[in-house]
């Protein structure tokens, strides 16, 4: 072969004319990988692309014989050609029928030829398909040819990615890009979604792949990247980015990624070779990831999610790309799909269109995934892969239900999908019928049907869910969605505007609960080894008492005339209610002295999540009014498990002895105090452990808003008399081998409680 200084260059010019020449998609093709063999002096360039069931097919030859194009076909993994795809790795070989995975074709007529290079085309890390050249005599081709190939790559596959090719494609087969995809994940918010996709970071489609002049995008990458080195020195900096932990280590390895020398080099080796700076970053951003996506270990996995986050900031620097998609684009059912968001960001998207969020990263207690359940959309997270795998527009179902996303479902799963969807809309309907009935037990027990909430956008649920108040308002979330700490007078008007809403049914305020992983952006705590267990809720705000008696004042003044009712968070002994309590009763005075209306009624609570409030069960319901037992943290303290770790959190069961025993104790200790006692979380949410709550003596829980519905059809079917004198005996028998759950689940049958 001859010298390729300029061979590249001169080869992309032609691939550039012939990409803007009027031809139909096979001529394209054919006359694309002609100009290939001319220019490398090859006898043969062959391109072959990956089928969605895993075929891998020739679809043009210059060399080959003519007639095996669309015939010939190789298995992901099968020949030569097979492993490039599968390795995402090139092939250079002086003696291509020596190597142990050469598969002979023989309607290609290829056995007279010995050297081979063959490299994958590749988009986003993904192998769409494998550009080969050969020769008679045998060599081995230099790096500058391989270089070369590897960069006529990536133009195929924008060919591949555009769609073009589906036109010579045989009828009743899809290209790999195409083909349906299921992803397992899990179940963060109920409900199945139907819509298209929406990514939250969109890749950025580089258009202009071919430079024009090699010294202006060198400037321009170097410019680039001494921007982004700055930015992240910038980061590392700030007094709000702590001197160790997770979020400094993330930071450290983006700025070794941005002055990693032999990243660079590649980036200004792609350049030389004709490419533009951003397609340089994109071609180099493919290749890397192919080869990390399949390393076996955790960390240098992770690391890639970091090597691939750096490079797109890169792209936006070098593009000036703006992240988020216009309205005009945004379409009427969208399914948002991101690596991990926080709440605002999702707030910023058009709320009617959003019909599921898919997430790869984040845990079901996530803000942003109480958000995204508090507007009444379907969830699944920990969604391995979703990002890299989806395509803006692609069509997509979100089963919140059973924790999967299936991306550009086969016609007949659409259909099946659609059907389920109508189903829930009826069943909706049905539990919208019983708004307005009295939420009364088969015996005459009165329940309190209550629900959460902690948005404005929770509250049009209050009524057309039939609640008879909001049990729980998390008053965290307008602090985690804001840019700036709200002013007093900010919150007084949230508070009014809530009370207002809520047309005279009663709201439950719980003070701030930030910290742990409810992380507000302006307000940034220490790097603790375990933040549930650490600097949180009513410890920072006794610690920060200004931030706690703001709150207070805005919610009196808020309250002006109304009853106010408030409860405190994550409470360990009853010592801290006492320091809560002079600390509201200054604000008291202090509002009376200044001649303000004060609230007709007060009421004042805590919230039982801590274990140890159950050895001061009397003393708690002795110096309250209220208490809510938040199952949530209730749980994961006291069986010591992490809800947000999939390896643990499925592990334990809520309706295991141990915790309902636990619950039962503190319904008979409100009972023995007359001291009225809910509870609030997921347990409320679902009607077969609601129905034991029912059983073991709850007469008051608030759930989410659509929850209300079913949980009220499961009651009114409901004996909790019969159930009682059921499930009591169990709880106290210890060689029972029959579970709670196995007796609640037959009780339903049984009875025709529907759970």
């Amino acid at each position: 072969m001859r010298d390729l200084s300029a061979g590249p260059r001169v080869l992309l010019k032609r691939l550039r004319e012939l990409m803007a020449e009027p031809l139909d998609p096979q001529e394209r093709l054919d006359r694309i990988v002609r100009q290939i063999a001319q220019n490398m002096v090859a006898e043969v360039c062959s391109v072959y692309v990956l089928r969605s069931d895993g075929i891998l097919e020739l679809y043009a030859t210059e060399g080959l014989n003519k007639d095996a194009v669309h015939l010939a076909q190789l298995q992901m993994g099968q020949g030569l050609v097979g492993t490039i795809a599968a390795s995402a790795q090139p092939l250079n070989l002086s003696d291509a029928q020596a190597h142990p995975a050469f598969t002979y074709l023989p309607e290609t007529g290829e056995e007279i030829y010995h050297s081979f290079l063959g490299v994958p085309i590749l988009r986003t890390g993904r192998s769409l398909g494998v550009l080969v050249v050969q020769n008679k005599t045998s060599r081995v081709y230099r790096d500058d040819e391989v270089e070369a190939l590897e960069t006529v790559a990536m133009v195929l596959a924008e060919i591949i990615a555009t769609g073009e090719l589906k036109k010579i494609t045989r009828p009743g087969l899809e290209l790999d890009l195409s083909r349906p995809v299921s992803i397992e994940g899990a179940s963060f918010g109920e409900g199945a979604g139907l819509g298209y996709v929406v990514l939250h970071e969109p890749r950025i489609v580089v258009t202009n792949l071919l430079n024009e002049d090699t010294d202006t995008e060198l400037s321009r990458l170097a410019e680039a990247l001494g921007s982004l080195r700055i930015s992240i020195d910038d980061m590392l900096s700030r007094r709000d980015v702590s001197m160790e932990g997770e979020h400094r280590a993330v930071l450290e390895a983006y700025r070794m990624f941005a002055h990693d020398r032999g990243w660079v080099r590649k980036l200004e080796e792609a350049i030389r070779n004709g490419l533009t700076a951003e397609a340089a970053v994109e071609r180099v951003q493919s290749e890397t990831k192919a080869r990390m996506m399949r390393l076996t270990d955790p960390y240098l996995r992770e690391r890639m999610h970091d090597f691939d986050d750096l490079a797109n900031r890169l792209l936006r620097q070098l593009t000036g790309y703006s992240m988020r998609p216009a309205s005009a684009d945004f379409p009427s059912d969208a399914i948002v799909v991101a690596r991990a968001m926080g709440a605002a960001e999702l707030l910023d998207y058009p709320r009617e269109n959003i019909r599921g969020l898919v997430l790869e990263d984040g845990a079901v207690t996530s803000h942003v995934v109480i958000v995204a359940r508090a507007m009444g959309i379907p969830v699944v997270g920990q969604a391995t892969g979703a990002v890299a795998l989806a395509e803006n527009h692609d069509a997509v179902i979100v089963d919140g239900d059973e924790g999967r996303v299936h991306l550009r479902p086969m016609a007949d799963l659409q259909r099946a999908y659609e059907e389920k969807v109508r189903l829930r809309a009826r069943r909706q309907a049905q539990f919208r019928s019983l708004r307005d009935v009295a939420p009364l037990t088969l015996d005459g027990q009165r329940i309190r049907l209550q629900m959460n909430a902690g948005l404005m956008v929770d509250l049009p649920h209050l009524a057309e869910s039939g609640a008879e108040g909001i049990g729980l308002f998390r008053t965290e979330l307008q602090f985690m969605i804001a840019s700036t700490m709200p002013k007093m007078e900010e919150q007084e008007a949230f508070y009014r505007n809530v009370l207002k809403q809520a047309a005279g049914k009663p709201v439950t305020f719980r003070t701030l609960d930030i910290g742990g992983d409810k992380v507000v952006p302006y307000f940034r705590a220490a790097e603790e080894e375990n933040p549930a267990l650490g600097w949180r809720a009513i410890r920072l705000s006794l610690d920060r008492p200004g931030l706690l008696r703001t709150q207070l004042r805005a919610m009196l003044r808020a309250a002006a005339g109304l009853e106010l009712k408030l409860m405190l968070p994550m409470v360990t002994e009853v010592g801290e209610l006492k320091a809560v309590r002079e600390l509201l009763q200054k604000e008291v005075q202090r509002q009376s002295k200044m001649g303000e209306n004060l609230p007709r009624k007060l009421q004042f609570g805590a919230m039982l999540e801590v274990p140890s409030l159950l050895w001061q069960l009397d003393e708690l319901m002795n110096d309250v009014d209220f208490v809510s037992v938040g199952s949530n943290d209730l749980f994961q303290f006291a069986m010591a498990v992490d809800r947000g770790n999939a390896r643990v959190a499925d592990r334990f069961d809520v309706l295991s002895k141990p915790f309902l025993r636990m619950l039962r104790e503190i319904v008979r200790a409100g009972l023995r105090n007359h001291t009225p006692v809910t509870l609030c979380g997921e347990m409320a949410s679902k009607p077969l452990s609601a129905m034991a709550l029912l059983g073991i003596g709850f007469r008051s829980v608030s759930m989410s808003p659509t929850a209300v519905g079913p949980i009220k059809a499961m009651l009114l079917a409901l004996d909790t008399g019969k159930l009682a004198a059921e499930l009591d005996p169990l709880l106290d028998d210890s060689k029972s081998t029959i579970t709670p759950r196995q007796l609640l689940t037959d009780f339903a049958a049984r009875h025709g409680v529907p759970i």
